[in-house]
């Protein structure tokens, strides 16, 4: 009568240790909090609570400080999180960060919240430190959350899905609200705008030097833009047909912030969804591997025992 249950057990245990697949499209992008469309931000507003569940923040631990936030980042499966090469800078030791998730407050943890330290962390091998290309990294957790309406996984975004006009886009984040200003402590929200490439690299504006695995969104008067503490965090679409919520963008850079001409850049997630897709094919074989040695010496040891 005990194998059955052994089984089960075991069955579990496989699952939630194998983590790093990405959710389907019936399990990623939902807001179980919010019914309705919510009304860092710079020209933003408090968030409601549990608005963007997937939201995450990154924090590095300091002597005599304790983790404080250093960026933000997305979750795309029970155990990775996506955020920008350049938050890690000097910063690669995994062992010296943490990802907390279910966060409003920054450091009044309510009881859903979640905290987890990291095992490592991918940073694209073409990142460029001084043009900000390829400004994606991945970071693993030590062990895989369990989702719960405050917190759930984001889509990554496919071919089919089309950016125009009136896609209703969102940033959210902990970052200043203005340039020379400090960051809040509630999660703030705004709604912004896709701006062309061709606009956005006129003389004027960023002069030719956004490339096309990059976004730029904000508004041309600056009115609402991302800021110092948003870097990593996501740039998130709804789309009508599908009542989902994808990862269009990660919070790459910008000249200053909240500047006439001068929106936000962000990585466009779509030129690098294939990426992504292949560190957590990688990772996750590995932990296949390492599962299948614990079933195996499961199976010997209840094998001798009976």
């Amino acid at each position: 009568m005990g194998r059955p249950f052994r089984l089960a057990t075991t069955s579990l245990a496989l699952l939630v240790l194998l983590g790093g697949v990405l959710a389907s499209n019936d399990e990623c992008g939902t807001r179980p909090t919010v019914d309705a469309t919510g009304s860092r931000i710079i020209g933003g507003h408090e968030a409601q609570l549990g608005a963007w569940p997937w939201q995450v923040s990154l924090q590095v631990y300091r002597l005599g400080l304790g983790f404080l936030h250093i960026c933000a980042g997305s979750l795309i499966t029970n155990d990775s999180v996506l955020s920008a090469a350049h938050c890690t800078r000097k910063k690669l030791s995994p062992e010296i960060w943490r990802a907390v998730f279910g966060l409003h407050h920054l450091y009044k943890h309510s009881t859903y919240a979640i905290k987890r330290r990291v095992r490592a962390i991918t940073v694209h091998t073409w990142y460029n430190r001084e043009t900000y290309e390829n400004d994606v990294a991945l970071f693993k957790l030590s062990k895989p959350i369990i989702y719960n309406d405050y917190i759930q996984p984001i889509c990554l975004p496919d071919k089919s899905l089309r950016l125009t006009k009136d896609t209703e886009c969102y940033i959210a984040g902990w970052g200043m609200q203005r340039e020379d200003g400090t960051g809040t402590l509630q999660l703030q929200e705004a709604k912004i705008r896709i701006i062309p490439l061709d606009i956005c690299n006129r003389y004027d504006w960023y002069g030719g030097s956004v490339s096309s695995n990059n976004l730029c969104a904000g508004s041309e008067t600056g009115r609402v833009d991302s800021c110092q503490g948003d870097s990593g965090g996501p740039l998130m679409c709804g789309f009508q047909n599908n009542a989902k919520y994808y990862l269009i963008g990660i919070t790459s850079y910008g000249y200053g912030c909240g500047r006439p001409k001068l929106p936000g850049i962000y990585v466009n997630i779509s030129k690098y969804r294939s990426w992504v897709e292949s560190k957590l094919s990688k990772t996750t074989t590995a932990s296949i591997q390492s599962v299948l040695i614990f079933l195996t010496v499961v199976w010997v040891t209840i094998h001798l025992v009976l």
